[in-house]
Order: C-alpha cells, then sequence, then structure tokens
C-alpha cells in the first residue's frame, strides 16, 4: 500500500522552560491532528532520545497518547540517538503500509533545558560507545572534531572551507519563524567564533533545543478522497554502521548513509537529480559534507566544494537547496524530534505552504536523520500529488 502525510503540525525550537515533555508532544500532536482534519488515529510512534536522561521520563507512548484524548491506541517510543524521528517516520509508515493501522501519528519530540551545563552533556554521550567512547571522556562533539581534523589533514583543507554551510542555514533560518537563531551569520563571524572541539567552533555546529513536531501518515488510496494533493512518501530506509568510529573500516566513509539513500531513491524510482530539496542531519558541518560525499553528490574528500561562496549553490534559489528552513544549525537540534522537523519542512516545500522559504516548483524532497556520526540512518523520500 502507497503511504502519504496528509497532516503536520510543529512548535519553534526554543528554551520552553515552562512546558513539560509531555506538553510539547501534545502541542505538536495537536497542531498535526487539526492540520489533516481529524481527532483520532490509530497508532502513534514517538521518535525521543533523551527523555530518561534529560526529563527522567519513560513511557512516552502512554503518557502522550492518554494526553491527546486517545487512551488504548498503540503507541511507543522509538529510539535511535539523534535519528529518532526519523526512525518513529519510518515506523508509521510500515504500519500503515502493512495495513495492520489505516493511519498513524508520528511524533518527534525533546527537551533538552531540565538539564544544563556539564549535565547536559552527560547525558547526551548515550548516544555514543559507553565501553570504549564516553568512558573515556569522548563526545559527539569531541568524536566530530576527530573527524573534522583528520578530513582537514588528508585533503589539505582548513575551517574556512565549511563557512558557507552554517551561512546558508542562518540565510534560510532568519526567514523560520520556528527557528531557534534567526541571525545571518555576518561576514567574518563563522572564523571568530570560539572553540567548542577544536576545529569545531560554536557555529559550526547545532544548538540544543527543546521542540516537537508531527505528521499524520495513512493509506494514498484514501487519503485521495479525503485530502486535497496529500504529500506521498515515495521511499522510506533506514541503515545502521558500527556505532563506535574505532570499528569502522573508514571513519571518513558514511556507509549507512549511503546504503539507505541508495535504498530510498530505488523505491522511489528516482535518481539525484530528481531532488527538488534536501533535508540532512547538518548537526555539524563536517557531517554535511561527508553526507553529500556518501549520497554521491560529491566525490570523496570534496563535498565540502559546496560550501563555496557562501553556499550559493546550496541556496534556496540555488543548484541543490539544502536546510531549506534553516537545518539543525538555525533551526536548532532538538534531538530525537529533528527528523519529524525535517518532515514537517518537507511537506510544506511540497505543499507550496512554506512561505518566504519556499523553492519554485518543488516537487520532490529528501530527508535524512542521523544517530550519533552515521551510526543509525533514517532516509525519506516525499513527493508532491500533483506533477
Amino acid at each position: 500500500m502507497c503511504v502519504s502525510i496528509v497532516g503536520a503540525g510543529m512548535i519553534p525550537v526554543r528554551e520552553h522552560w515552562s512546558s513539560s515533555l509531555a506538553e510539547l508532544a501534545v502541542e505538536a500532536g495537536e497542531l498535526a491532528l487539526r492540520d489533516a482534519a481529524l481527532s483520532q488515529v490509530d497508532a502513534i510512534y514517538i521518535g525521543n532520545a533523551y527523555g530518561a536522561a534529560f526529563s527522567r521520563q519513560t513511557q512516552l507512548g502512554s503518557l502522550v497518547a492518554a494526553q491527546l484524548g486517545m487512551p488504548g491506541a498503540e503507541a511507543f517510543t522509538c529510539e535511535a540517538g539523534d535519528a529518532s524521528g526519523g526512525v518513529a517516520l519510518r515506523a508509521a509508515y510500515l504500519a500503515v503500509a502493512s495495513g495492520a493501522v489505516r493511519s498513524a501519528l508520528a511524533l518527534g519530540v525533546e527537551k533538552a533545558t531540565d538539564i544544563v551545563g556539564s549535565a547536559r552533556l552527560a547525558a547526551r554521550n548515550v548516544s555514543l560507545d559507553a565501553d570504549f567512547e564516553t568512558v573515556n571522556g569522548a563526545t559527539l562533539t569531541a568524536m566530530a572534531g576527530l573527524l573534522m581534523r583528520r578530513y582537514m589533514h588528508e585533503y589539505g583543507l582548513d575551517l574556512s572551507h565549511f563557512e558557507g554551510f552554517s551561512v546558508n542555514a542562518h540565510r534560510n533560518g532568519a526567514r523560520n519563524s520556528c527557528a531557534m537563531y534567526r541571525n545571518p551569520l555576518r561576514a567574518g563571524a563563522y572564523m571568530r567564533a570560539p572553540m567548542i572541539a577544536d576545529p569545531v567552533n560554536l557555529f559550526d555546529g547545532a544548538p540544543d533545543g527543546d521542540g516537537a513536531a508531527a505528521v499524520i501518515v495513512a493509506g494514498s488510496e484514501a487519503a485521495a478522497d479525503r485530502w486535497f494533493n496529500p504529500v506521498r512518501i515515495r521511499g522510506s530506509a533506514v541503515s545502521t554502521d558500527s556505532l563506535s568510529l574505532q570499528d569502522r573500516v573508514d571513519p571518513l566513509s558514511l556507509s549507512a548513509v549511503n546504503l539507505s539513500t541508495e535504498k530510498c531513491l530505488a523505491q522511489a524510482d528516482l535518481s539525484r537529480e530528481n531532488l527538488s530539496a534536501l533535508e540532512l542531519h547538518d548537526a555539524y558541518t563536517i557531517v554535511t559534507a561527508l553526507s553529500l560525499e556518501a549520497m554521491g553528490y560529491s566525490q570523496r574528500g570534496r563535498g565540502w566544494e559546496w560550501s563555496r561562496d557562501g553556499g550559493a549553490r546550496i541556496a534556496n534559489a540555488g543548484e541543490l537547496p539544502l536546510s531549506t528552513f534553516g537545518g539543525l544549525k538555525s533551526r536548532g537540534n532538538a534531538g530525537g524530534a529533528s527528523g519529524l522537523y525535517q518532515a514537517v519542512e518537507a511537506y510544506r516545500q511540497l505543499m507550496g505552504r512554506a512561505g518566504d522559504n519556499q523553492i519554485t516548483g518543488a516537487r520532490h524532497a529528501l530527508i535524512q536523520s542521523i544517530g550519533g556520526l552515521g551510526a543509525t540512518v533514517a532516509t525519506h523520500v516525499l513527493s508532491r500529488t500533483v506533477e
């Protein structure tokens, strides 16, 4: 059975001090249900990475279902680090495609501000290998710094070669009312930013934020009868690689990105050239460069070239629109909710509802969410129904 998105909703990524994890989830879920003109769905799949560590809360399925007014509904949490939202969308897609449920709510939620400082850093480390990485003091940012340093060493690059990725993200995020940081980067600001984990600097990595986003999925045949021009999920795939970088044959090759992309495009019967927009997991600029290489947009060691000229080629009016609402870098990294933010943003692009961020004639969009540094990769291709 073909599957379509028939409604979507998201709340701004912010420091939502006065709202609980469940309240954020319910707000986004209600927005999606309202957009789809529904009051009930058959199942709820929640993407959340750090609820236990950040908010001391598990059992989100029953908690959220009850507060959405759907007690008894099939509901549970999907966890895959920062790819949790993408995996929740995959679960909803599979449930509907199999015929097991008629409609499903895929919802991503995260609340990072329940803890601060070093406690938050330590809590996020559950996405790394506890026995070989975190026990030795590693963090996600530190490991990203190691990848970036190795990449720069092998290809004779410096930090300035990555600047355009962040410039482009903030250029687009400045037009997104849901973005956490809506400030365009001034000339030279990127290179003057303080170091976080050399060579990763403050403007090189995405900021943590609280947020929630959700989509409603249903069978395409039923969707065509009830909803005007629903967005079809043409491809869906999840692939994995070794959790620990030390266990990978080549740390600079994101094999799970490559595999999930190829599977997804083959399922969608589309090529890279057909895509109107990409929403990649730009938690760090090095991940963006490596993802573009793994996806086949660049040869090895050349992914950084998309950053040239302030990211002109990846601007919304450019050759390959990337991070069209600001990506994780400007919109904010809402952890396990990030994959659903990508889905809502792509849905709005394809429905012609992206406002100032609209890509003219957008027909097909690829969204990709990554857990860890390429350990779990969820990829989806969404297409506009009316060609």
